[in-house]
This record gives structure tokens, C-alpha cells and sequence, in this order.
């Protein structure tokens, strides 16, 4: 009986699929479940005993057949939902719509453009595909209501998404709580209409290039315009970051990027890669090569939608991949020396997860700081905020452009940097001690704990609560606190953070988008000689003993 409801709740889907693709697919499972294959019937089942909930990241999965993954259908019901959203708080409201170069999210587009414009609000599409910050920019630009992107930024080669900006009071942040609640149950409500009740309409605009252009003059403005600037390899790894970052490389005074040619232009299938995201073991290794037979020591990479930036150098002879927190603690150092003297009001910020070294920082150039939730939605909402970062790649270093993470203004900003440096004789790695001399040494590594039950969790959390280790590194835990209840500033939330002495931290919360608990070691060293050599080996000791606590 349950696999018949299962297989007609398939069927009334299949019949509103416009995707051939989508259609087939499903139309396939369902047969085999009708003949009674368990498996097929344990496939309908995961696709539609639940959905795809809209969350403050907007929504992610799997391209396919039915509710729980991303297609035409699912995105036709996000679109509908989201326009009604915006018809509850404004009377003819406006969004800017953009997409990336991921399978389907060209079709994911237009869809949604058709059903907002047939819902009467004023549209405006990009024709081409797109960096998320050049989006992000554009609703700030022309003073809409919203902006939305098809992307699923660094995920899986399978995946998609659909994340939403909104304006006015939120000056083109990315929604947090409780817009996606409100949001999605508008979404749930279009769900139990027919996708052919949809009023749609072509009566749409697209986007000027003059957004573009834009974009690439405020970025561009960011470069200090080294006389000597430094040679690079640029790698888009098959995203949408190319033409729009050359641009701005270019009207920088930067130079002409060496390309890795094989991952320059957007391929939603990421034919080099196992998986898209510069962080990943391997993802890199091309940009190496050409790097190497190029003879340059500097690598620059975007992830697919250019919202992050990735960045490698050569150091004693081997590639070195810089932390998010080695990248955002000199951005902000940048940040807090271009403000000096201003007398205007400012902030730094960062997500509680990502490095002390910031708040280090701040505390030296007299500048507020602040730590917020994960999440960039949450970085880019501090009150006069000059930068901030976190430390999955994330960087914002011009807030009065942009209000989210852009890898390519990050980009000019550092590559700004390292010019400076060759202009003084020095690297980047020269600098990274420099930072350590002034502020102290820090050192983060992370420890990601995957469990076949998500129910392991809090299992492996309640050590941490109840009985915490009392030294790490050889130095005492001064304090524990758990954020379950709310803590200072914090609303609640599942995290535990361990603070020792000598300035060191550990914070342990449960991934939220994997079955897997992450510990983040954020090793300190502020005083004394060879700082940098010495927080190398607190992190390891700090790290063992971790280990040694979990087993």
C-alpha cells in the first residue's frame, strides 16, 4: 500500500515534468518500483518521502527526478514561492536574476524569470552565465528588491542551487532567519498547485552591461597599482570567474594571468576535477603544473562562481596552499592599515570558526571586532564593517560594492599586495612573518569527524560538554563554553568552544551540510622569538591530544 501511494505521488509529479531529461529518468524508476524492484522503490522513496527545504543558504542538491533533488519543477515552486514573498512586502517589487555554468542553471533561470514576470514583478536576467559577487553587486546597483543566482558554488559536479539576496533594509545581504522560513512555506504552498497554473511571461529585461562594467571598475579601483606586479596562474577550475576577473586583472595594471587553459572556461560536468572546490585534495594540481613549467610562484584560483579565491605559493622550493586564515588575516591587515587615520567608524568581523588573528588585529589599529555565527550571511551584517572574512575562502574587502563573499575583489587585493612585496624585495611567505612579528603567530587545522548516524554526534559532544579534556598542548583549558543555551552575542546554537591558555582555542560543532562533527584547532603563539616555527608545533601537539580525547 505505501509503495502505491509512493508511486502515484511519482506519477502526478511526472505529469507536470517539462524536463525530457528529468521525465525519463523517473518514468524509469517508477516502472521497475510498479514490477516490484526494491531498489527502484527505495529511490522513489528518498526522492520523495521529503524535499529540499529553503534554508538561509537558499536551496542545494542533486540534479534529478522529484522533490528532494534539483530540476525545473522544484525551482518552478521555489520561484513562485519566493515571488510571493516579495509581493507580501512590497507592491511591484524587482529582482535581478544570474546563473553560473552548472548543468541546468541557464534553464533554472528562465524558469524562474518567466514566473516572476507572469507574477508581475519587474525582471531582470543576465544572458550569459555569471560570478555570484557580479549579481550580488548588480541588485545593489540598480536598487531592486532581490536578486537570486542559480548556483551551487563549490558542491559536488551533480549539484545545483538557489540563493537569494534581498534589498532595501538588508542592502543586498543574503537572507537569515526568518525569511527562509517564511519563504518556504510559500514554497510548500505552490508546491500543492500544478506547475501549469504558474502564470508566466516573457516581458522581461535583460540585465545592461553596463552592471558588468561596473563591477569591473570598482574592483579594479581596489589595486594599489604596483610598478612591479607579480606573475600568476589563474585557474576559474570550469567556473564563471574568467572573463570578468581578466577584466579587472587587466584594468588593475596587474597583468595578463597565465591561464590553466584545460579549466579556463565554464564546463558544469568539471571534466579535471573529482570535485570543484579549491580546498579539496587534487583540485589544484593542474594550475601546479602549469605553474611550474611557467616558472611562476604565485597561484590565484576562484571556485566555480568566483565567490571565493583560493591562493598558493612557492615556499622553500614546494607549493603551499595558504589557509582561508592565512589569506583573510592579511586582507585584513590591508584593511585595517588603509583605514588608519580615517577617524571613521569600522569594524572587522569574522566567523566564530575562523582564526583569533583578526581579533588580533583589531586590537592593534583600535578597531572593533567581531565574531558572528558560519555563515557569510551573518559576516557581512556588522555595523561598519571594512572587512571580513571566513575561513571556508570567504572574503569581503569592498563592503560599500558588495555585502558577500567575492573571491575576484579578493584577488586584486591580494595579488595588490604581493606586488607591493616584489617591489620590497619580499614574498608572501616573507610577510605571513612579518604578520607573525607584529601580531603573533597563529596556525588552524581542522579535524572532521564523519559518522555513519547522525544520532553519533551528540555522543561525541557530550564528552566535550561533560567531561572536556583539562590540557591540550601541554597548556591548560582556562574556560569551556557551550553555546546550547545562547551565549553573549550568540543565539543558540549547537558549538563548543575550549579556550586555552596562552591565547590558543578549540571549537567543536556538527557540520551543517554533511553527517560529520568538525573540530577546529586555532593555535597561538604572541610572544618570543621563531614564532612562526613554534605555533607549527603547538597546532600538531594540540591536534594529537584531540585525537587521543575522541578515540
Amino acid at each position: 500500500m505505501a509503495s502505491s501511494d509512493l508511486i502515484a505521488r511519482a506519477n502526478a509529479w511526472l505529469e507536470q515534468d517539462p524536463d525530457q531529461e528529468t521525465a525519463s529518468e523517473l518514468r524509469v524508476i517508477i516502472e521497475r518500483a510498479d514490477a516490484g524492484d526494491e531498489s527502484a522503490i527505495a529511490d522513489l522513496s528518498e526522492r520523495f518521502d521529503t524535499r529540499l527545504t529553503f534554508g538561509t543558504a537558499g536551496l542545494r542538491g542533486e540534479l534529478g527526478a522529484g522533490p528532494n533533488r534539483m530540476n525545473r519543477v522544484l525551482v518552478s515552486q521555489a520561484a513562485h514561492g519566493f515571488a510571493q514573498f516579495l509581493l507580501e512586502r512590497e507592491s511591484k517589487p524587482s529582482v535581478v536574476i544570474g546563473y553560473d555554468g552548472r548543468v541546468n542553471s541557464d534553464v533554472f533561470a528562465q524558469d524562474s524569470a518567466e514566473i516572476f514576470a507572469g507574477l508581475g514583478l519587474r525582471v531582470i536576467l543576465f544572458d550569459r552565465a555569471v560570478p555570484t559577487p557580479v549579481v550580488a553587486t548588480a541588485l545593489r546597483e540598480l536598487g531592486l528588491s532581490a536578486g537570486v543566482v542559480v548556483t551551487a558554488s563549490h558542491n559536488p559536479p551533480r549539484d545545483n542551487g538557489y540563493k537569494v539576496y534581498l534589498g532595501g533594509e538588508d542592502h543586498g545581504s543574503q537572507i537569515v532567519s526568518p525569511d527562509d522560513t517564511d519563504i518556504e512555506a510559500l514554497i510548500v504552498r505552490a508546491a500543492e498547485m500544478n506547475l501549469s497554473d504558474f502564470p508566466r511571461s516573457n516581458d522581461y529585461e535583460t540585465a545592461p552591461e553596463s552592471v558588468v562594467n561596473t563591477f569591473v571598475a570598482k574592483t579594479a579601483s581596489l589595486s594599489t597599482r604596483p610598478e612591479m606586479p607579480v606573475r600568476f596562474v589563474y585557474t576559474a577550475l570550469h567556473g564563471v570567474g574568467w572573463e570578468v576577473s581578466n577584466r579587472c586583472f587587466v584594468s588593475a595594471g596587474l597583468g595578463d594571468a597565465i591561464v590553466v587553459p584545460e579549466q579556463i572556461e565554464p564546463d558544469g560536468n568539471f571534466p579535471t576535477v573529482a570535485f570543484p572546490n579549491p580546498e579539496e585534495p587534487g583540485a589544484l594540481d593542474r594550475a601546479y603544473e602549469t605553474a611550474d613549467r611557467a616558472g611562476v610562484d604565485l597561484i590565484i584560483a576562484n571556485d566555480p562562481d568566483a565567490d571565493r579565491l583560493a591562493v598558493a605559493i612557492r615556499d622553500n622550493g614546494e607549493w603551499r596552499r595558504l589557509t582561508g586564515n592565512e589569506v583573510g588575516s592579511l586582507l585584513g591587515w590591508r584593511a585595517a592599515e588603509r583605514h588608519k587615520g580615517s577617524g571613521a567608524p569600522a569594524a572587522l568581523a569574522a566567523s566564530i570558526v575562523s582564526s583569533p588573528a583578526l581579533g588580533a588585529v583589531a586590537a592593534d589599529y583600535g578597531i572593533e571586532f567581531s565574531y558572528t555565527l558560519t555563515g557569510f550571511k551573518f559576516v557581512n551584517r556588522v555595523p561598519n564593517l571594512i572587512f571580513g572574512y571566513e575561513e571556508a575562502l570567504g572574503y569581503l574587502v569592498d563592503p560599500d560594492k558588495v555585502r558577500d563573499k567575492d573571491g575576484i575583489s579578493a584577488a586584486i587585493d591580494f595579488l595588490s599586495m604581493a606586488g607591493e612585496l616584489q617591489e620590497r624585495g619580499l614574498t608572501i611567505a616573507d610577510h605571513l612573518v612579518e604578520f607573525a612579528d607584529r601580531f603573533g603567530a597563529f596556525a588552524s587545522t581542522q579535524i572532521s569527524l564523519r559518522v555513519a548516524n547522525l544520532s553519533e554526534i551528540p555522543a561525541i559532544s557530550s564528552k566535550f560538554r561533560n567531561s572536556p579534556p583539562t590540557t591540550l598542548g601541554g597548556q591548560s583549558v582556562s574556560a569551556v563554553d557551550d553555546f546550547a543555551n545562547g551565549f553573549e552575542n550568540f543565539p543558540p546554537t549547537d558549538l563548543i568552544r575550549l579556550t586555552i591558555e596562552g591565547g590558543s582555542r578549540v571549537i567543536v560543532r556538527p557540520s551543517g551540510t554533511e553527517p560529520k562533527l568538525k573540530i577546529y584547532i586555532d593555535a597561538a603563539v604572541t610572544d618570543g622569538d621563531n614564532r612562526t616555527a613554534r605555533v607549527t608545533d603547538v597546532v600538531a601537539a594540540i591536534e594529537s591530544d584531540l585525537r587521543a580525547f575522541i578515540e
